[in-house]
Protein backbone atom coordinates (compact mmCIF):
# COMPACT_ATOMS: atom_id res chain seq x y z
CA UNK A 1 0.00 0.00 0.00
CA UNK A 2 1.65 2.99 -0.93
CA UNK A 3 1.56 5.56 1.86
CA UNK A 4 -0.42 8.61 1.33
CA UNK A 5 -2.66 10.87 3.15
CA UNK A 6 -5.79 9.67 1.36
CA UNK A 7 -5.01 6.50 1.77
CA UNK A 8 -4.65 6.98 5.51
CA UNK A 9 -8.09 8.91 5.97
CA UNK A 10 -9.52 5.82 4.25
CA UNK A 11 -7.85 3.64 6.85
CA UNK A 12 -8.90 5.66 9.49
CA UNK A 13 -12.49 5.51 8.03
CA UNK A 14 -12.25 1.73 7.92
CA UNK A 15 -10.92 1.33 10.87
CA UNK A 16 -13.51 3.26 13.10
CA UNK A 17 -16.17 1.83 11.24
CA UNK A 18 -15.38 -1.30 12.54
CA UNK A 19 -14.58 -0.58 15.79
CA UNK A 20 -18.71 1.34 15.69
CA UNK A 21 -19.31 -2.11 14.84
CA UNK A 22 -18.12 -3.81 17.41
CA UNK A 23 -19.61 -1.08 20.06
CA UNK A 24 -23.43 -2.08 18.42
CA UNK A 25 -22.55 -6.07 19.11
CA UNK A 26 -22.46 -5.90 22.53
CA UNK A 27 -26.04 -5.86 24.19
CA UNK A 28 -25.44 -5.22 27.90
CA UNK A 29 -26.62 -5.78 31.46
CA UNK A 30 -25.72 -2.71 32.38
CA UNK A 31 -28.21 -1.03 30.61
CA UNK A 32 -30.93 -2.51 31.74
CA UNK A 33 -30.01 -1.73 35.66
CA UNK A 34 -28.48 1.71 35.58
CA UNK A 35 -29.79 4.61 34.57
CA UNK A 36 -27.25 6.90 32.40
CA UNK A 37 -27.02 10.59 33.23
CA UNK A 38 -25.20 12.95 31.42
CA UNK A 39 -22.60 15.23 33.44
CA UNK A 40 -20.39 18.34 32.01
CA UNK A 41 -18.26 18.85 35.18
CA UNK A 42 -15.85 17.13 37.18
CA UNK A 43 -18.45 15.28 39.26
CA UNK A 44 -22.26 15.49 39.70
CA UNK A 45 -23.61 16.47 43.10
CA UNK A 46 -27.04 14.01 43.78
CA UNK A 47 -28.38 16.05 46.50
CA UNK A 48 -31.78 14.88 45.73
CA UNK A 49 -31.87 11.85 46.06
CA UNK A 50 -33.48 10.35 49.13
CA UNK A 51 -36.71 12.09 48.40
CA UNK A 52 -39.86 9.75 47.18
CA UNK A 53 -42.82 11.76 47.55
CA UNK A 54 -46.34 11.07 46.67
CA UNK A 55 -49.28 13.28 46.01
CA UNK A 56 -51.73 14.01 49.23
CA UNK A 57 -54.93 15.29 49.24
CA UNK A 58 -55.07 19.38 48.90
CA UNK A 59 -56.78 20.98 52.10
CA UNK A 60 -56.00 24.86 52.44
CA UNK A 61 -52.33 25.67 51.00
CA UNK A 62 -50.31 23.57 49.13
CA UNK A 63 -47.66 21.78 51.70
CA UNK A 64 -44.66 22.20 50.45
CA UNK A 65 -42.31 19.69 50.44
CA UNK A 66 -38.98 19.74 51.62
CA UNK A 67 -36.55 18.67 49.24
CA UNK A 68 -33.46 15.79 51.02
CA UNK A 69 -30.49 17.26 51.26
CA UNK A 70 -27.39 15.31 51.39
CA UNK A 71 -23.71 15.49 49.86
CA UNK A 72 -23.72 12.09 47.89
CA UNK A 73 -21.57 12.92 44.49
CA UNK A 74 -20.52 10.96 42.11
CA UNK A 75 -17.06 11.83 40.65
CA UNK A 76 -15.76 11.06 36.73
CA UNK A 77 -12.79 9.70 35.95
CA UNK A 78 -10.50 9.17 32.47
CA UNK A 79 -10.23 5.94 31.07
CA UNK A 80 -8.55 4.97 27.83
CA UNK A 81 -7.27 1.97 25.43
CA UNK A 82 -4.45 2.41 22.99
CA UNK A 83 -3.20 0.18 19.98
CA UNK A 84 -0.15 0.49 17.97
CA UNK A 85 0.59 -0.60 14.17
CA UNK A 86 3.58 -0.11 12.37
CA UNK A 87 3.67 1.63 9.60
CA UNK A 88 5.58 -1.45 7.65
CA UNK A 89 2.54 -3.34 8.43
CA UNK A 90 0.68 -0.75 6.43
CA UNK A 91 3.07 -0.46 3.53
CA UNK A 92 3.35 -4.69 3.54
CA UNK A 93 -0.86 -4.54 2.43
CA UNK A 94 -0.91 -6.45 6.31
CA UNK A 95 -3.55 -3.78 7.64
CA UNK A 96 -6.70 -5.76 6.67
CA UNK A 97 -5.62 -8.24 9.80
CA UNK A 98 -6.16 -5.25 12.24
CA UNK A 99 -10.17 -4.80 11.39
CA UNK A 100 -11.30 -7.56 12.97
CA UNK A 101 -9.04 -6.56 16.16
CA UNK A 102 -10.21 -2.83 15.68
CA UNK A 103 -14.00 -4.61 16.04
CA UNK A 104 -12.72 -6.34 19.24
CA UNK A 105 -12.15 -2.60 20.64
CA UNK A 106 -15.11 -1.72 20.02
CA UNK A 107 -16.87 -4.29 21.83
CA UNK A 108 -14.43 -3.71 24.48
CA UNK A 109 -15.27 -0.26 24.52
CA UNK A 110 -19.10 -1.28 25.02
CA UNK A 111 -18.40 -3.69 27.85
CA UNK A 112 -16.46 -1.03 29.99
CA UNK A 113 -20.32 0.57 31.22
CA UNK A 114 -21.03 -2.99 31.83
CA UNK A 115 -17.76 -3.47 34.10
CA UNK A 116 -17.98 -0.60 35.59
CA UNK A 117 -21.64 -0.87 36.74
CA UNK A 118 -20.92 -4.53 37.47
CA UNK A 119 -17.74 -3.69 40.27
CA UNK A 120 -20.18 -0.90 41.66
CA UNK A 121 -22.98 -3.39 42.45
CA UNK A 122 -20.74 -6.03 43.65
CA UNK A 123 -19.42 -3.48 46.46
CA UNK A 124 -22.72 -2.72 47.12
CA UNK A 125 -22.42 -4.42 50.55
CA UNK A 126 -20.09 -1.96 51.47
CA UNK A 127 -19.51 1.28 49.22
CA UNK A 128 -22.36 4.07 50.89
CA UNK A 129 -25.15 5.51 49.28
CA UNK A 130 -26.93 9.09 49.63
CA UNK A 131 -28.15 8.27 52.99
CA UNK A 132 -24.54 7.50 54.61
CA UNK A 133 -25.05 3.58 54.35
CA UNK A 134 -23.87 1.18 52.16
CA UNK A 135 -26.18 0.82 49.69
CA UNK A 136 -27.38 -3.18 50.33
CA UNK A 137 -27.86 -2.27 54.60
CA UNK A 138 -29.93 -2.93 57.64
CA UNK A 139 -29.80 0.37 59.09
CA UNK A 140 -31.75 2.31 56.45
CA UNK A 141 -33.63 5.38 58.07
CA UNK A 142 -36.53 6.81 56.51
CA UNK A 143 -38.61 9.13 58.96
CA UNK A 144 -38.93 7.31 61.91
CA UNK A 145 -38.83 3.81 60.29
CA UNK A 146 -35.55 1.49 59.67
CA UNK A 147 -35.85 -0.31 56.70
CA UNK A 148 -33.54 -3.49 55.77
CA UNK A 149 -32.60 -4.40 52.17
CA UNK A 150 -29.80 -6.62 52.80
CA UNK A 151 -29.67 -10.64 53.84
CA UNK A 152 -27.17 -12.86 53.64
CA UNK A 153 -29.12 -15.81 53.01
CA UNK A 154 -28.68 -17.84 50.30
CA UNK A 155 -31.03 -18.21 46.79
CA UNK A 156 -33.84 -20.23 47.63
CA UNK A 157 -37.97 -20.04 46.82
CA UNK A 158 -38.10 -18.50 50.40
CA UNK A 159 -35.23 -16.07 50.30
CA UNK A 160 -36.70 -14.63 46.51
CA UNK A 161 -40.23 -14.10 48.39
CA UNK A 162 -39.13 -12.91 51.49
CA UNK A 163 -37.46 -10.53 49.38
CA UNK A 164 -40.01 -9.42 47.14
CA UNK A 165 -42.58 -8.96 49.80
CA UNK A 166 -39.46 -6.11 51.98
CA UNK A 167 -39.52 -4.27 48.32
CA UNK A 168 -43.15 -4.08 48.07
CA UNK A 169 -43.68 -2.91 51.35
CA UNK A 170 -41.51 -0.10 51.53
CA UNK A 171 -42.77 3.27 52.16
CA UNK A 172 -42.04 7.07 51.70
CA UNK A 173 -41.53 9.16 54.80
CA UNK A 174 -45.19 9.92 54.27
CA UNK A 175 -46.20 6.72 55.11
CA UNK A 176 -47.36 6.30 51.78
CA UNK A 177 -46.47 3.02 49.68
CA UNK A 178 -44.00 3.36 47.23
CA UNK A 179 -45.79 0.25 45.15
CA UNK A 180 -42.29 -0.70 43.87
CA UNK A 181 -42.32 -4.14 42.11
CA UNK A 182 -39.17 -5.90 41.41
CA UNK A 183 -38.87 -7.49 37.72
CA UNK A 184 -35.28 -8.26 37.69
CA UNK A 185 -33.72 -11.53 39.91
CA UNK A 186 -29.52 -11.14 39.14
CA UNK A 187 -27.77 -13.90 39.45
CA UNK A 188 -24.11 -15.38 38.69
CA UNK A 189 -23.84 -18.31 36.60
CA UNK A 190 -23.23 -20.49 39.45
CA UNK A 191 -27.27 -19.64 40.22
CA UNK A 192 -28.37 -19.73 37.17
CA UNK A 193 -30.52 -23.24 37.70
CA UNK A 194 -31.60 -21.90 40.95
CA UNK A 195 -32.77 -18.97 39.71
CA UNK A 196 -34.27 -20.44 36.77
CA UNK A 197 -35.85 -23.36 38.80
CA UNK A 198 -37.75 -20.20 40.95
CA UNK A 199 -39.06 -18.17 38.63
CA UNK A 200 -39.14 -20.46 35.08
CA UNK A 201 -40.23 -24.03 36.15
CA UNK A 202 -43.97 -24.56 36.01
CA UNK A 203 -43.80 -27.02 38.76
CA UNK A 204 -41.60 -27.67 41.77
CA UNK A 205 -41.57 -31.58 43.21
CA UNK A 206 -44.76 -31.91 41.88
CA UNK A 207 -46.52 -28.52 43.10
CA UNK A 208 -47.55 -25.52 41.15
CA UNK A 209 -44.82 -23.07 41.35
CA UNK A 210 -46.45 -19.74 42.34
CA UNK A 211 -43.44 -17.27 41.74
CA UNK A 212 -43.02 -18.49 37.70
CA UNK A 213 -42.69 -15.83 36.07
CA UNK A 214 -42.67 -12.92 39.61
CA UNK A 215 -39.62 -11.62 37.89
CA UNK A 216 -37.27 -11.95 35.09
CA UNK A 217 -33.85 -14.13 35.56
CA UNK A 218 -30.72 -11.98 34.32
CA UNK A 219 -27.33 -14.04 34.74
CA UNK A 220 -24.78 -11.69 34.71
CA UNK A 221 -21.06 -13.36 33.91
CA UNK A 222 -19.95 -10.11 35.56
CA UNK A 223 -21.38 -11.74 38.89
CA UNK A 224 -18.56 -14.76 38.05
CA UNK A 225 -16.73 -14.10 41.03
CA UNK A 226 -19.33 -13.97 43.36
CA UNK A 227 -20.88 -17.11 43.15
CA UNK A 228 -23.28 -16.75 46.06
CA UNK A 229 -24.33 -13.09 45.70
CA UNK A 230 -27.44 -12.31 44.09
CA UNK A 231 -29.37 -9.24 43.74
CA UNK A 232 -33.21 -8.33 43.77
CA UNK A 233 -34.17 -4.86 41.39
CA UNK A 234 -36.83 -2.90 40.51
CA UNK A 235 -35.85 -1.34 37.31
CA UNK A 236 -39.08 0.32 35.80
CA UNK A 237 -38.61 3.28 37.27
CA UNK A 238 -37.48 6.37 36.06
CA UNK A 239 -34.12 5.80 38.12
CA UNK A 240 -32.22 2.63 38.10
CA UNK A 241 -30.48 1.25 40.97
CA UNK A 242 -27.46 2.18 39.53
CA UNK A 243 -26.10 5.02 38.14
CA UNK A 244 -23.77 5.67 35.08
CA UNK A 245 -22.28 9.04 34.89
CA UNK A 246 -21.12 9.85 31.15
CA UNK A 247 -19.01 13.01 31.21
CA UNK A 248 -17.57 11.85 27.83
CA UNK A 249 -18.46 9.42 25.43
CA UNK A 250 -15.95 7.18 24.01
CA UNK A 251 -14.54 8.21 20.73
CA UNK A 252 -12.10 6.78 18.48
CA UNK A 253 -9.16 9.15 17.40
CA UNK A 254 -6.25 8.46 15.68
CA UNK A 255 -2.63 9.90 15.33
CA UNK A 256 -0.64 8.77 11.74
CA UNK A 257 0.12 12.03 10.59
CA UNK A 258 4.18 12.30 9.73
CA UNK A 259 4.76 14.95 12.21
CA UNK A 260 3.26 13.13 15.24
CA UNK A 261 5.62 12.12 17.34
CA UNK A 262 4.53 8.46 17.94
CA UNK A 263 5.03 8.64 13.87
CA UNK A 264 8.24 10.22 13.93
CA UNK A 265 9.96 9.03 17.00
CA UNK A 266 8.68 5.47 16.33
CA UNK A 267 7.11 4.66 13.01
CA UNK A 268 4.26 3.89 14.41
CA UNK A 269 0.51 5.10 14.04
CA UNK A 270 -1.79 5.29 17.12
CA UNK A 271 -5.45 4.28 17.19
CA UNK A 272 -7.14 5.23 20.70
CA UNK A 273 -9.96 5.52 22.84
CA UNK A 274 -10.61 7.27 25.76
CA UNK A 275 -13.92 8.18 27.88
CA UNK A 276 -14.79 9.72 31.26
CA UNK A 277 -17.53 8.37 33.81
CA UNK A 278 -18.41 7.57 37.01
CA UNK A 279 -20.45 5.28 38.13
CA UNK A 280 -23.03 5.41 42.00
CA UNK A 281 -25.69 4.50 43.14
CA UNK A 282 -29.46 5.62 42.82
CA UNK A 283 -32.35 4.55 45.28
CA UNK A 284 -31.58 1.67 47.74
CA UNK A 285 -35.44 1.13 47.80
CA UNK A 286 -35.11 -0.67 44.13
CA UNK A 287 -32.62 -3.07 44.61
CA UNK A 288 -32.25 -6.14 47.80
CA UNK A 289 -28.93 -8.14 47.60
CA UNK A 290 -27.91 -10.65 49.30
CA UNK A 291 -24.32 -11.83 50.01
CA UNK A 292 -25.46 -15.94 49.98
CA UNK A 293 -23.20 -16.92 52.43
CA UNK A 294 -25.84 -18.56 54.78
CA UNK A 295 -28.39 -21.28 53.72
CA UNK A 296 -31.57 -20.69 54.40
Amino acid sequence: MLITSAALAQLRIGFSAAFNRGMGNVVTVADKIATTVPSSTASNLYGWLGSIPGLKKWIGEREIQKIAENEYTIKNEPFELTVGIKRTAIEDDNYGVYTPFMEGMGESTALHKEQRVAETAKRGFEDRCYDGQPFYSKTHKVGDTTYSNLTDAQLSADSFAAARTTMMSLKNDQGQPLNLVPDILLVPPALEREARMILEADLINGTTNINKGLAQVVVWTELADKPTQWHLLCTKRSLKPFIFQEREKAKFVALTKENDENVFMRDEYLYGVSARDGVGYGFWQMAYGSTGTTAG
